[in-house]
């Protein structure tokens, strides 16, 4: 162990790198122990608009492939196109995350993927979820206020929930109900009827499925008055998105959120948290979050998603997910549960134990290798003996549990193997 840090020091440092910016990169952790927790805050906090790990990141260009091809002669084509785009989609953000210099921004947008949990296995088009990303990355840290407004009209969120199929003479509920219950209120803080409103709130609003584009129709918007949670008046969908998010029950929701996604599910949030919220604004909150006590406590462990515990160990070795082979890249992360752009339902990922399986093991297992074959293991250079605690001052790990520095001593002679192992390691994986 690093001397100069206390355990309690490497467990706040480690969970603050892993948790808000995908892990350290070679050097970072060791260096920031010695700054000490106030540089680590500051560093996990910091974010700029020009971020040098992204500019060599071009966005794909996703052309509107517009509507399904009415002959086969055309299907071949429009199917491989629409197959490549979505590849080319995930890579490029996988890729965001791994070299961001200032990664914030980019785990804040992978946290409102999953809030506002949109799947391409329905949109099918790689255009509207683009849209939707760069929203979500533009309102990362906005007022939650603005974000919900630019959310209830976002094209490829109301294609997903059937609001193109929600008219006055037969309302469609499913926007309206994921909306309060998911997005903003949480559960039991609404009922039918305010459903039922909600509802016709979002009327008049067509979405065209390939480029997401949502147009409002007056004419089909059911313009009279309607009462939700017991507030009465004309509503459209910023209109309903403002009286929700006014609501007091939306800061407790949305800091509970925030907290079990990123400190942990065993517990509730304390009132602090909400009140950082109170005027809505999303970087008061997440300031709040990483300047908690809560990260010395050690009962806040939480295990890493497939797609986070990949990318930080893409940041550790300086590995380009492009650089890997795309059909491995993304045939194992599928296999492992998690792909971005494609949650399993509206609800968004499973978290915490619900990753710790078989099939995950698996498939981590053959990751870490292809990361390791790629990597640069140049921060083990040094004696054998040395090796396994400069695994752990790398990765950003802790401490090591007897065993498993036990069992990465045996595998000193190969740095290769000492790494794989390390980064499938209980303590790699869990963000103890």
């Amino acid at each position: 162990m690093n001397r100069t840090a206390t355990t309690t020091q490497r467990l706040v440092t480690a969970r603050l790198l892993h948790r808000f910016n995908f892990g350290p990169t070679p050097g970072q952790y060791v260096s920031l122990l010695k700054q000490g927790l106030g540089a680590t805050q500051a560093t996990v906090l910091e974010r700029h608009a020009d971020d040098p790990g992204l500019r060599a990141v071009a966005a794909p260009y996703l052309p509107d492939l517009g509507p399904y091809p009415s002959s086969s002669a055309a299907a071949t084509a429009f199917y491989d196109a629409m197959t490549q785009g979505n590849t080319e989609l995930v890579t490029w953000w996988l890729d965001r995350m791994a070299l961001a210099h200032y990664p914030l921004a980019e785990r804040m947008t992978w946290f409102w993927h999953g809030h506002w949990a949109t799947s391409v296995s329905k949109v099918a088009y790689p255009l509207p979820m683009q849209i939707q990303n760069n929203t979500l990355r533009s309102m990362a840290f906005a007022n939650f206020n603005d974000m919900a407004k630019k959310m209830v009209v976002d094209g490829a969120l109301n294609f997903w929930l059937d609001n193109e199929e929600n008219y006055v003479e037969s309302p469609n509920e499913n926007l309206a109900r994921e909306f309060m219950e998911l997005f903003t209120l949480g559960v039991n803080e609404f009922n039918q009827n305010d459903v039922t409103a909600a509802a016709l709130a979002l009327t008049g609003y067509q979405t065209v499925q390939s480029n997401g584009r949502v147009t409002f129709y007056p004419k089909q918007h059911y313009s009279k008055s309607l009462t939700v949670r017991g507030k009465s008046g004309p509503l459209d969908a910023e209109t309903l998105a403002s009286l929700l998010v006014a609501r007091h029950q939306n800061a407790e929701f949305i800091a509970e959120r925030v907290w079990f996604r990123f400190v942990t599910s065993k517990t509730k949030a304390p009132p602090t948290l909400a009140a950082s919220f109170a005027n809505r604004e999303v970087s008061s909150l997440v300031e709040a979050l990483v300047r908690s006590p809560a990260w010395s406590d050690p009962a806040h462990a939480l295990v890493k998603s497939p797609v986070e515990w990949f990318v930080g160990a893409c940041r550790a070795l300086r590995v380009r997910p492009s650089s890997l082979s795309s059909s491995s890249l993304q045939w194992c992360l599928s296999q492992m549960g998690q792909i971005p752009f494609n949650p399993p339902n509206v609800g968004g990922w499973p978290y915490d134990e619900a990753w710790l399986n078989g099939a995950a093991l698996q498939y981590r297992f053959d990751l870490a290798q292809l990361i390791v074959a790629k990597g640069d293991l140049a921060p083990l250079k040094g004696p054998a003996s040395k090796m396994v605690q400069a695994c752990a001052d790398w990765l950003g790990v802790a401490e090591w549990s007897r065993r498993t520095a036990s069992t990465l001593a045996g595998s000193t002679s190969d740095p290769a193997d000492l790494v794989v192992a390390a980064l499938c390691a209980p303590e790699y994986v869990v963000s103890a």
